[in-house]
């Protein structure tokens, strides 16, 4: 992608909506040629909205990665769902990106009617191509095509990169004129300390499998720049019962070691300086229900 910003540019928001885990965040993170946004194979792990920042020959496209919209259960759904749709209403474009091995289950059919009754125009992208065959890739796109609300259909693989190009190159010529809207280096406007702590909590999802609910989340509570250039970074996991802090910690505190090795290379990759990280277990029972949390994460409490 060339870097060059002429006198005629172009800048936008682009919204991805979808089921959980369609591909949403690698979309995002991809284009934005560094992780911004957390990816596990566990659905509903992005809670807020993340913008991720790119330059495509003379336009900058800023993807809102949203939460995955489902059917909400708990305070916490209602208001990353209602996060999700807010970002639809922010957009210049909105993607609908759908797991092309799912293909329409009832979180697309119940996302498609809400797109229908608002009267959105929408870019389809069908992803994960790469594990479906020509077959149902084609009677997928022809079904939900007949829904009559997508200008453009992609068929894109954004783990393998296949067909991407030809996605944003849609995207930058049909977003506004316009300035960029910030600088050319900037991937994210996630500050890092709070871009750490989503990591920390990817290495949480990644590690401990089915054995934790989604009742966990990670608060950085220091994150200091040192003299000689490397980052002292103190983060606070909290789980909601003593049984859960159990597993998080592992036998002889052996799994948070792991989870936080694990986040401090990555850490240290992404930032290209040691980075000294200091995990704290502790339970709080009632996170999920205080509103500071929800503040934090650009969420909503009374959705």
């Amino acid at each position: 992608m060339d870097k060059v910003q002429t006198s005629k540019t172009r800048c936008g928001f682009v919204a991805l909506i979808g089921a959980p885990n369609a591909g949403k965040s690698t979309i995002t993170n991809n284009f934005a040629g560094a992780k911004v946004s957390i990816v596990s194979p566990k659905v509903q792990t992005t809670r807020t909205m993340v913008k991720g920042i790119g330059i495509y020959e003379n336009t900058q496209i800023i993807f809102l990665d949203t939460p995955g919209i489902f059917k909400p259960k708990r305070r916490l759904d209602r208001a990353m769902v209602a996060s999700a749709w807010g970002g639809v209403g922010e957009a210049d474009i909105t993607v609908l990106v759908i797991d092309s091995r799912k293909g329409i289950d009832d979180d697309v059919k119940a996302i498609v009617n809400r797109l229908k009754e608002d009267q959105c125009q929408v870019v389809l992208v069908l992803n994960k191509i790469d594990l479906v065959k020509e077959e149902k890739l084609l009677r997928l796109a022809a079904e939900l095509n007949q829904e009559k609300i997508f200008t453009e259909t992609f068929f894109i693989s954004a783990s393998t990169g296949k067909n991407t190009e030809e996605f944003y190159k849609y995207l930058a010529d049909n977003l506004p004129e316009s300035p960029w809207y910030y600088p050319e280096e900037q991937m994210s406007d996630m500050p890092l300390k709070l871009l750490a702590a989503e990591i920390v909590r990817e290495k949480l999802f990644l590690y401990l499998q089915q054995e934790l609910p989604y009742a966990l989340t990670v608060e950085p509570e220091l994150w200091q720049r040192r003299e000689d250039n490397s980052v002292r970074a103190e983060m606070s996991v909290y789980v909601q019962r003593e049984g859960q802090k159990t597993i998080v910690l592992g036998k002889g505190g052996g799994m948070i070691k792991k989870i936080g090795r694990a986040a401090r290379l990555e850490l240290e990759e992404m930032l290209e300086t040691r980075v000294h990280l200091f995990l704290y277990v502790k339970v709080r029972e009632n996170w999920i229900d205080d509103p500071a949390r929800y503040a934090d994460w650009g969420l909503d409490f009374n959705a």
